[in-house]
């Protein structure tokens, strides 16, 4: 395709000039050319005010053998970096750790020689009862905790761990002061009864299941021992906690039959409408995680939760073995405390009681500067006003007494 470049178009309309001179097909062949040639060229648009501004809806023109825009917008300068020398990288300043501060933890104290034990048994809620209690009496030195748990045992399955037969060696072994139980959390499974298998919940499994509770806690009692029996918490599962509550009257009742003391912690692992939560109130009423993702055992903060309920009635029982050594002042502490005897019974003056209404408080019969009521006509200052229109004097004192002469005790009382 041909262009005509600036200039050329003049030229060529002044060699048409000539052209009746030429031959009649020569002056077709040059008309048809400047023809094409004209139609070939693209006549430059016209801008409007928007495009002016804004450069909306402009193409690029071909003149003079490139292409143009108008007003097009100047490229961005691209900043090249500066290439590094070998070997050397450019490394990020690290970010300071922060240093998270954490309480420097309680000084261990050892325990006395002539501590009382606790032993707790049971199965794996009576295992985190244990880790509960331990914490709670680590700063105790006259009191040590003895926890003895099978995780899978109970007192339906005696084939594999049989309570009734070990719970005497362990007491024979620690002697302890008082002993903790939580058992059957494992129990909702099928029990053996002589040569036949009885299903969960029968009321031949109830009865059975009654007389090995009552078994296991006058094996408990045999000594005289104080005997806590801790109920089963609620669990995730709604038919695992129905069962619960089945369980935990069983346990009440036995246990208190035997001499024993139940303690029911069923409330602090359930809200306010009685529903399971795995997260409620710590022993320091913050809200914490209290069950484990199954629904089923405890955390750190459920089992001191846990332990509180029992913590109560072992530092009630023990007494002054519960008791840490911050809590007992010493001799030096005793030494300045001064003791008096008593007052006797001469020295000591005895005030009668004296009634509001008693006319004998001073010595008289009438209020400290009472006056004689007024004697009035029996009618009102209302009446007086209506009838006569007679303004009763206002008291002498009182702000609406206008009265030029004033009594002298009211002028030397302002």
């Amino acid at each position: 395709m041909f262009t005509i470049r600036h200039g050329g178009k003049g030229k060529f309309l002044r060699l048409l000039r000539f052209a009746p001179i030429l031959t009649g097909a020569a002056a077709m062949l040059v008309a048809g050319l400047f023809t094409t040639i004209v139609a070939a060229q693209e006549p430059v648009p016209r801008r409007n005010l928007l495009q002016r501004l804004f450069g909306i809806g402009q193409r690029p023109i071909y003149y003079d053998d490139r292409y143009l825009y108008p007003e097009a917008p100047r490229p961005r300068r691209i900043q090249k970096r500066r290439p590094q020398p070998a070997g050397v990288q450019q490394r990020r300043p690290r970010a300071k750790p922060r240093v998270v501060e954490t309480p420097p933890p309680a000084p261990v104290v050892e325990k006395s020689p002539d501590a009382k034990k606790v032993l707790v048994v049971g199965d794996f809620v009576a295992d985190s009862l244990g880790d509960g209690l331990k914490v709670a009496f680590e700063q105790t030195p006259g009191i040590m905790i003895e926890t003895r748990a099978s995780g899978s045992s109970g007192l339906v399955r005696d084939d594999y761990f049989d309570w009734p037969k070990t719970l005497p060696d362990y007491i024979g072994e620690l002697n302890p002061a008082a002993i903790v139980i939580s058992i059957g959390a494992n129990d909702r499974q099928t029990m053996r009864i002589g040569d036949s298998k009885e299903k969960f919940r029968t009321d031949r499994w109830t009865e059975e299941y009654r007389r090995r509770v009552s078994t296991l806690a006058a094996l408990a009692r045999k000594d005289n021992l104080p005997v806590f029996w801790v109920g089963m918490p609620p669990f995730q599962s709604s038919a695992m906690t129905a069962d619960m509550v089945t369980f935990n009257g069983i346990y009440r009742e036995e246990v208190e039959k035997a001499g024993g003391q139940f303690i029911d912690i069923w409330d602090g692992f359930v809200d306010e409408q009685g529903k399971f939560v795995l997260t409620g109130s710590d022993i320091n009423g913050q809200q914490a995680r209290l069950r484990g993702s199954d629904g089923i055992n405890l955390t750190k903060a459920g089992k001191r939760k846990l332990a509180f309920y029992v913590e109560k009635d072992i530092r009630k029982l023990l007494g002054e073995a519960a008791s840490s050594d911050s809590d007992m002042p010493g001799a030096d502490g005793l030494k300045d405390l001064v003791v008096t005897a008593p007052l006797a019974n001469e020295d000591i003056v005895r005030t009668p009681p004296i009634s509001l209404t008693d006319p004998a408080l001073d010595g008289a019969t009438a209020l400290l500067g009472a006056r004689e009521p007024p004697k009035g006509n029996g009618k009102s200052a209302r009446d007086l006003l209506v009838e006569k229109g007679e303004v009763v004097a206002a008291p002498p004192g009182r702000v609406d007494d206008f009265r030029l002469d004033k009594p002298k005790a009211v002028i030397s009382s302002r």
